[in-house]
């Protein structure tokens, strides 16, 4: 699951006191985005291994901090205190937190049992990854069916309204491209991570400015 995280965002934003369109963005990938950042500075660690899934070649045999769903719920909290010291509302909070947990239900889905619930055993997951006949297009479905459900919700108030939203549309694509059909490597080096990064800010920032240019209707 990676551009299928974003889904939550698109539909909490099209919401009444959804949280914009950029926040709902990160907190749905706030937990990956956490988990790379601890792996280039060795708290979390993962293995590139041939055939780990049908899809990828993740091992991910070490990410108590991120991907367990007590370190979710923590990770949660904490930005929707954030958020609520910011914009004051109670509502757009707890939908911020629900969303930072979606990211580990929807990985539930995908991952091979390597989730924890509090760190240790018992190891969960339900592979659909290694069914990517099934996967991919359930990933594109919920994508692009939140987004079109987000612009069903609001509508284009700035010029570049349409420019930013079709360079959205192609990040989605390209880096979902990337991660499916990209080369594969046993070989662990910092530049992966700093890719995965660059992705998840990409379509945050980009993510941001659609929703800067849109407004819910009335």
């Amino acid at each position: 699951m990676f551009i299928g995280h974003y889904a939550p965002a698109f539909v909490a934003s099209g919401t009444r006191n959804g949280p914009p369109l950029g926040l709902g963005l990160f907190a749905t990938q706030l937990i990956d985005v956490a988990f790379f950042s601890f792996a280039m500075v060795g708290i979390e660690h993962y293995r590139l291994t041939p055939q780990a899934t049908a899809t990828n070649w993740l091992d991910l045999y070490d990410m108590p901090y991120t991907h367990s769903l007590l370190g979710a719920s923590c990770w949660g909290l904490a930005l929707a205190l954030v958020a609520l010291a910011v914009w004051h509302n109670r509502a757009m909070a707890v939908m911020i937190a629900a969303l930072v947990v979606s990211h580990w239900l929807l990985d539930l889905l995908v991952h091979r049992p390597d989730l924890t619930l509090a760190g240790g055993l018992p190891l969960l997951g339900l592979g659909l990854w290694n069914v990517p006949v099934l996967e991919k297009p359930i990933e594109l479905a919920i994508t692009f069916g939140s987004l079109a459900f987000y612009l069903g919700r609001t509508r284009p108030v700035a010029r570049w309204a349409r420019l930013v939203l079709v360079l959205l549309v192609a990040e989605l694509l390209i880096f979902q491209a990337i991660d499916w059909f990209g080369a594969r490597t046993t070989q662990l080096e910092i530049g992966q991570q700093e890719l995965a990064l660059f992705a998840y800010a990409a379509v945050i920032v980009t993510g941001a400015l659609v929703g800067l240019s849109r407004q819910a209707k009335v």
